[in-house]
């Protein structure tokens, strides 16, 4: 019985390059989590299985878990330089310091960038930019909702929805069940 050279790589049993897979084994790609939160922990335990390089932006250390401590690179502040190949999630849009990171955010070399929130509320990163001085376009860039449309309600599942969204923009397709 021949065996698919698709289903070998699916199970683990073959050579994603040598099947035509080169996104199967990624290039360097960095996830930035923003804000410690339940959907951030799972983000970079997910991310990393996907072969992000995760990282956890938390001004407060206090609020930061041992295992993220264990598991990611914690840092206070948004890097200086960020490689363009970066995706950065801000998961929790009620901090006060929410439109600082995201014009920080904004202001770097970044693939993606985005935050959570429900689609049905208006979001408070719009007037806490707009405040900031930053310019309508660069406003346009952040998504908002993040992830694909599961209907998502723990935080794991709006990190799967998530990451699964990102993979599907990386990868230039529209997400979902049509091919």
């Amino acid at each position: 019985m021949e065996i698919d050279p698709n289903c070998a790589v699916a199970h683990g049993q073959g050579d994603a390059i040598a099947h035509g897979y080169e996104s199967a084994t990624p290039e360097t790609r960095t996830l930035v989590a923003v804000f410690a939160s339940p959907v951030a922990h799972f983000l970079i335990r997910y991310g990393r299985d996907l072969g992000y390089h995760t990282t956890l932006v938390e001004p407060e250390r206090g609020r930061v878990t041992n295992d993220e401590n264990a598991e990611t690179t914690v840092l206070t502040a948004l890097p200086p330089s960020i490689d363009g190949d970066t995706d950065v999630i801000v998961t929790d849009h009620h901090r006060p310091e929410l439109g600082v990171f995201l014009r920080d955010a904004l202001a770097l070399d970044v693939r993606w960038v985005g935050i959570m929130g429900s689609p049905r509320h208006p979001g408070p990163h719009l007037s806490a930019l707009k405040e900031l001085g930053v310019a309508d376009e660069d406003i346009a860039r952040v998504h908002r909702p993040i992830g694909l449309n599961i209907g998502s309600r723990t935080p794991a599942e709006i990190a799967i929805a998530t990451l699964a969204g990102l993979i599907a923009d990386r990868n230039g397709k529209p997400g979902g069940f049509d091919f």
